[in-house]
């Protein structure tokens, strides 16, 4: 390719990239100024305790409000059984359970062992499918409240290379 028709291809694709990025920040400006978009909102909600906890019951009950649950065969949590590096530990979690409205996942022997919570609106197929970190090997645990009850399951992972640091 002759160098001229090079430099209009650099050329076309980096005014494309501006442009949309341009047109990108624009929408969202106009988005939150008028209102429709409000960026506090999705950090109103984080639990500090809860992410900060050091122990997994301490974590539970201040996520869910008790540290009880029931456990439940109608979960189901897909990983690898053994993974070489912690830093990034496939996940995904199903459930055959009716409205669910919270699907949450704790590593066990994390240094902060509450890993993510999603909520879902009540008639979604209760699936989520994430990476997580995870210090050591520990069980997975993922937590579902479904018609106002929580129900749970656990699989252990072994890992072979810490992703959390110690």
């Amino acid at each position: 390719m002759p160098l001229n028709k090079q430099f209009n291809k650099d050329v076309c694709s980096s005014r494309r990239l501006f442009l949309k990025s341009t047109l990108s920040s624009t929408a969202i400006t106009l988005a939150v100024s008028s209102g429709l978009l409000f960026p506090m909102q999705a950090f109103a909600s984080w639990n500090e305790v809860a992410f900060t906890a050091k122990n997994l019951q301490t974590a539970i009950k201040s996520v869910l409000g008790s540290d009880l649950s029931q456990a439940s065969n109608k979960i189901s949590i897909k990983t690898p059984d053994v993974v070489e590096n912690g830093a990034i530990v496939p996940v995904t979690v199903s459930s055959t359970l009716k409205e669910v409205s919270t699907i949450t996942l704790f590593s066990e022997q994390n240094n902060a062992p509450l890993v993510a919570q999603f909520e879902l609106d009540k008639d979604c197929n209760a699936y989520i499918s994430t990476r997580i970190k995870m210090s050591q090997t520990s069980n997975v645990i993922a937590i579902i409240t479904a018609s106002g009850k929580n129900y749970s399951t656990r699989k252990k992972v072994k890992v072979t290379i810490g992703g959390c640091g110690d």
